[in-house]
């Protein structure tokens, strides 16, 4: 992969923050968008702009085959069998509340379990703690290895007859951790649940195939994966998906409504009420065009290739404490001595270097830790190892800076 090639299709990189070329370092929260998804969505408000599935005339038409010609390219790409399992909406946080509300409320009862890992992001925990709230099922957490993994025997341990949901993330935005999602979800099948993966981490970074991992369900978000912001997918498989009820109700989910019930249109516009997200979905369909151009695999190959490199910089520096398993994603969440992730990500931003400060999401995580919050670089594939030497030659500024710390 020609990084520096790739560099140039992204406009935003080309500026200066703080008198410095920014080092843009918080991919995991946000992913920066080429050209080509820009022109994407620009061509489409200012060509074809129109409502979908509704109008017959020529701009609906134009509308209605880019949007469902984006639902194909998403099958494509997490090798779904069908567009009915590719479902449209905001990101990975509504993926998993219309999983919580349309199948676990309907499904789980007084004595059923719902396992978790305290890796989660915020949008994987609260859902399942409302679910149990209103069925009276438990939530159980695998433990995690001092190194912020879950083994597969401690999987076996905590999943039981009574387990009716894994929710686990694919990978984690704080630790890097990359779960083996196929061994799990044959844990869970074992036992006769569902898993739910969140793939927010996942998706951006590496080759996803629902049905060799046979996932039940898998969510993501457009936006961590050069789309625009507020596009999200969730995958079900299709006779989990028949069995739920939408999650919203209103225009173009319905197939026929009279004064006192109503019916559903078939998947997977019974998920999708309203005035679908069309623009975003466009968006994403030239952001996985994009990805596809450069390749998953090499993207994936310079990502492995880019963190060796980065871990072995930051662990040159001392006093820096870095949180997760040698084996990783391409992020590294670490914390500068007593200096707090806020303070150490201003002075990064005086140099012009972007990372992510607070608890991420993850406050049960940070607990764990025993931090209240960290530092976070992350990486996709416009980095390059000058951005890794910029952050280290931060961080050594910053121990200057706050030198009567050290």
């Amino acid at each position: 992969m020609d990084v520096n090639a790739v560099r140039k299709e992204f406009p935003i990189l080309d500026q200066e923050i703080n008198g410095h070329p920014l080092v843009y370092l918080d991919s995991s929260a946000t992913a920066q968008k080429p050209l080509k998804v820009i022109e994407a969505v620009n061509e489409y408000y200012r060509f074809n702009n129109s409502n979908v599935h509704r109008g017959v005339h020529t701009l609906g038409s134009r509308a209605t085959d880019q949007y469902e010609g984006a639902r194909e390219k998403v099958r494509r790409f997490i090798n779904a069998k069908s567009t009915a399992e590719v479902i449209f909406n905001r990101g990975t946080t509504t993926g998993i509340n219309t999983i919580a509300y349309s199948y676990a409320r309907n499904h789980l009862t007084e004595g059923d379990e719902i396992v978790l890992t305290q890796m989660e992001h915020h949008s994987n925990i609260i859902p399942w703690q409302q679910v149990a709230k209103a069925t009276g099922a438990s939530l159980k957490y695998i433990p995690l290895q001092s190194d912020g993994t879950a083994t597969l025997e401690d999987v076996r341990n905590t999943v039981t007859e009574n387990t009716k949901i894994l929710a686990i993330a694919h990978v984690s935005n704080v630790l890097g951790t990359i779960n083996p999602i196929k061994e799990m979800a044959k844990i869970a099948h074992d036992h006769g649940a569902v898993i739910v993966v969140d793939g927010a981490q996942g998706a951006p970074h590496t080759k996803v195939d629902v049905q060799d991992m046979d996932c039940d369900f898998y969510t993501f978000s457009g936006h961590k994966m050069c789309a625009p912001t507020g596009i999200g997918v969730l995958y079900g498989k299709r006779e989990l998906l028949e069995k739920m009820e939408p999650f919203e109700f209103g225009g173009e989910m319905i197939d026929f409504v009279n004064l006192y019930d109503s019916t559903w249109k078939e998947l997977p516009w019974k998920f999708e009420g309203g005035t679908p997200i069309i623009a975003g979905a466009i968006g994403l369909g030239a952001a996985i065009d994009f990805l596809n151009d450069v390749g998953i695999e090499a993207i994936e190959e310079h990502e492995h290739n880019l963190i060796g490199y980065a871990m072995e910089r930051m662990n040159t520096v001392e006093d820096l404490t870095i949180y997760g398993p040698e084996k990783r994603a391409a992020l590294v969440t670490f914390n500068l001595a007593d200096v707090h992730s806020h303070d150490l990500s201003t002075v990064l931003d005086s140099e012009g270097v972007a990372i992510r400060a607070g608890h991420h999401c993850a406050q049960p995580l940070m607990k764990w830790l025993e931090v209240v919050a960290t530092a976070r670089a992350s990486f996709y594939l416009y980095n390059n190892k000058e951005d890794v030497d910029r952050l280290v030659d931060g961080l050594l500024k910053a121990k200057e800076y706050f030198g009567d710390v050290f």
